[in-house]
């Protein structure tokens, strides 16, 4: 592949990875607007919206015939059965802190969210880490005693965010290159459908479905749900077929970031100075992190390279 190419298509990914997280980043933003909705009917709206666009883009993307090789695989759909209910818990519990002005907390889970990742490959993958990924571990297990020690709050938002993602992207890598991004996002949602209908018929009969009773503007954004689920989810997909992981690593926090600025500066949500204190060791952990990259990316381009013969 000529250089020319490879930079393009690097720049491609970047690009595409980059969108993901910035929409990733607002999303707290547009869900606030989905106000009076809760987050319970929200997350039943983004589950059959999902769907929906899901099959409207099998379609336009003639893609059902891959989508057949897959529902032919009882292991494969299994494995998407598991990722939906997973995709369901992050959804929900992202929709619940957002809702409840807790988007400090969200971004803290997502913050923390890849150092959990490099610990799933240790403990599931049996994969080795560095010395500085250790390090980054330990550091951030410290901000999470601070968290609970000083401010006196359990992070149960921030930990149940990281921690269904974190598995949710191992069974992702597990089903790698057998499920594309369109068709296993179909499965996932289509897998949630029993769960999305018993949570709408429970909001009708508690506190009454709100979709198109507040008028066209707002049911036009709660319809839009959809999309904004899946959109990112397919951009990061592209991205990450043209880029490594270690420019990932660090794209990744783009997203965290803006909700954290989101929570603080936006939505002035309280932040003592236990708060605080819990975030910058986190921050400092991610410091760690990103300069271990840094280092593995520095040491893989001074390995000489053999052409094919």
């Amino acid at each position: 592949m000529p250089p020319e190419t490879t930079r393009a298509t690097q720049t491609a990914g970047v690009a595409y990875a980059g969108a993901a997280y910035l929409l990733w980043g607002v999303l707290p933003l547009y869900f606030l607007l989905l106000v009076p909705t809760g987050p319970w009917e929200v997350v039943a709206w983004r589950v059959l919206l999902s769907f929906a666009f899901c099959v409207l883009l099998l379609t336009v993307t003639r893609g059902w015939a891959a989508f057949g090789v897959i529902l032919r695989q009882p292991k494969l759909l299994g494995w998407t059965a598991l990722a939906g209910v997973l995709i369901y818990v992050n959804w929900q519990v992202f929709l619940i802190g957002t809702l409840s002005e807790n988007v400090v907390e969200t971004s803290l889970g997502y913050f923390i969210n890849p150092i959990t990742t490099v610990l799933l490959g240790v403990f599931v993958l049996k994969e080795r880490i560095r010395r500085l990924q250790w390090a980054a571990i330990g550091i951030a297990a410290i901000a999470v005693v601070v968290i609970v020690v000083a401010y006196g709050e359990f992070p149960w938002i921030a930990l149940s965010l990281t921690a269904s993602f974190g598995v949710y992207g191992l069974i992702k890598k597990k089903i790698g290159p057998a499920v594309d991004a369109v068709s296993g996002l179909t499965l996932e949602s289509f897998w949630l459908i029993p769960i999305a209908v018993v949570q709408l018929i429970v909001v009708a009969q508690t506190t009454a479905i709100t979709m198109g009773t507040s008028g066209w503007p707002h049911a036009l954004l709660l319809a839009f749900a959809g999309v904004a689920t899946a959109v990112p989810l397919l951009l990061f997909a592209a991205g990450t077929r043209r880029i490594n992981l270690t420019v990932i690593g660090m794209i990744q926090f783009i997203t965290p970031v803006m909700q954290f600025v989101i929570g603080v500066v936006v939505l002035h949500e309280p932040m003592p100075a236990e708060r605080w204190a819990g975030f910058v060791i986190v921050w400092i952990a991610i410091a760690v992190f990103i300069v271990d990259l840094l280092l593995a990316a520095r040491r893989g381009r001074r390995i000489p390279r053999v052409e094919p013969a």
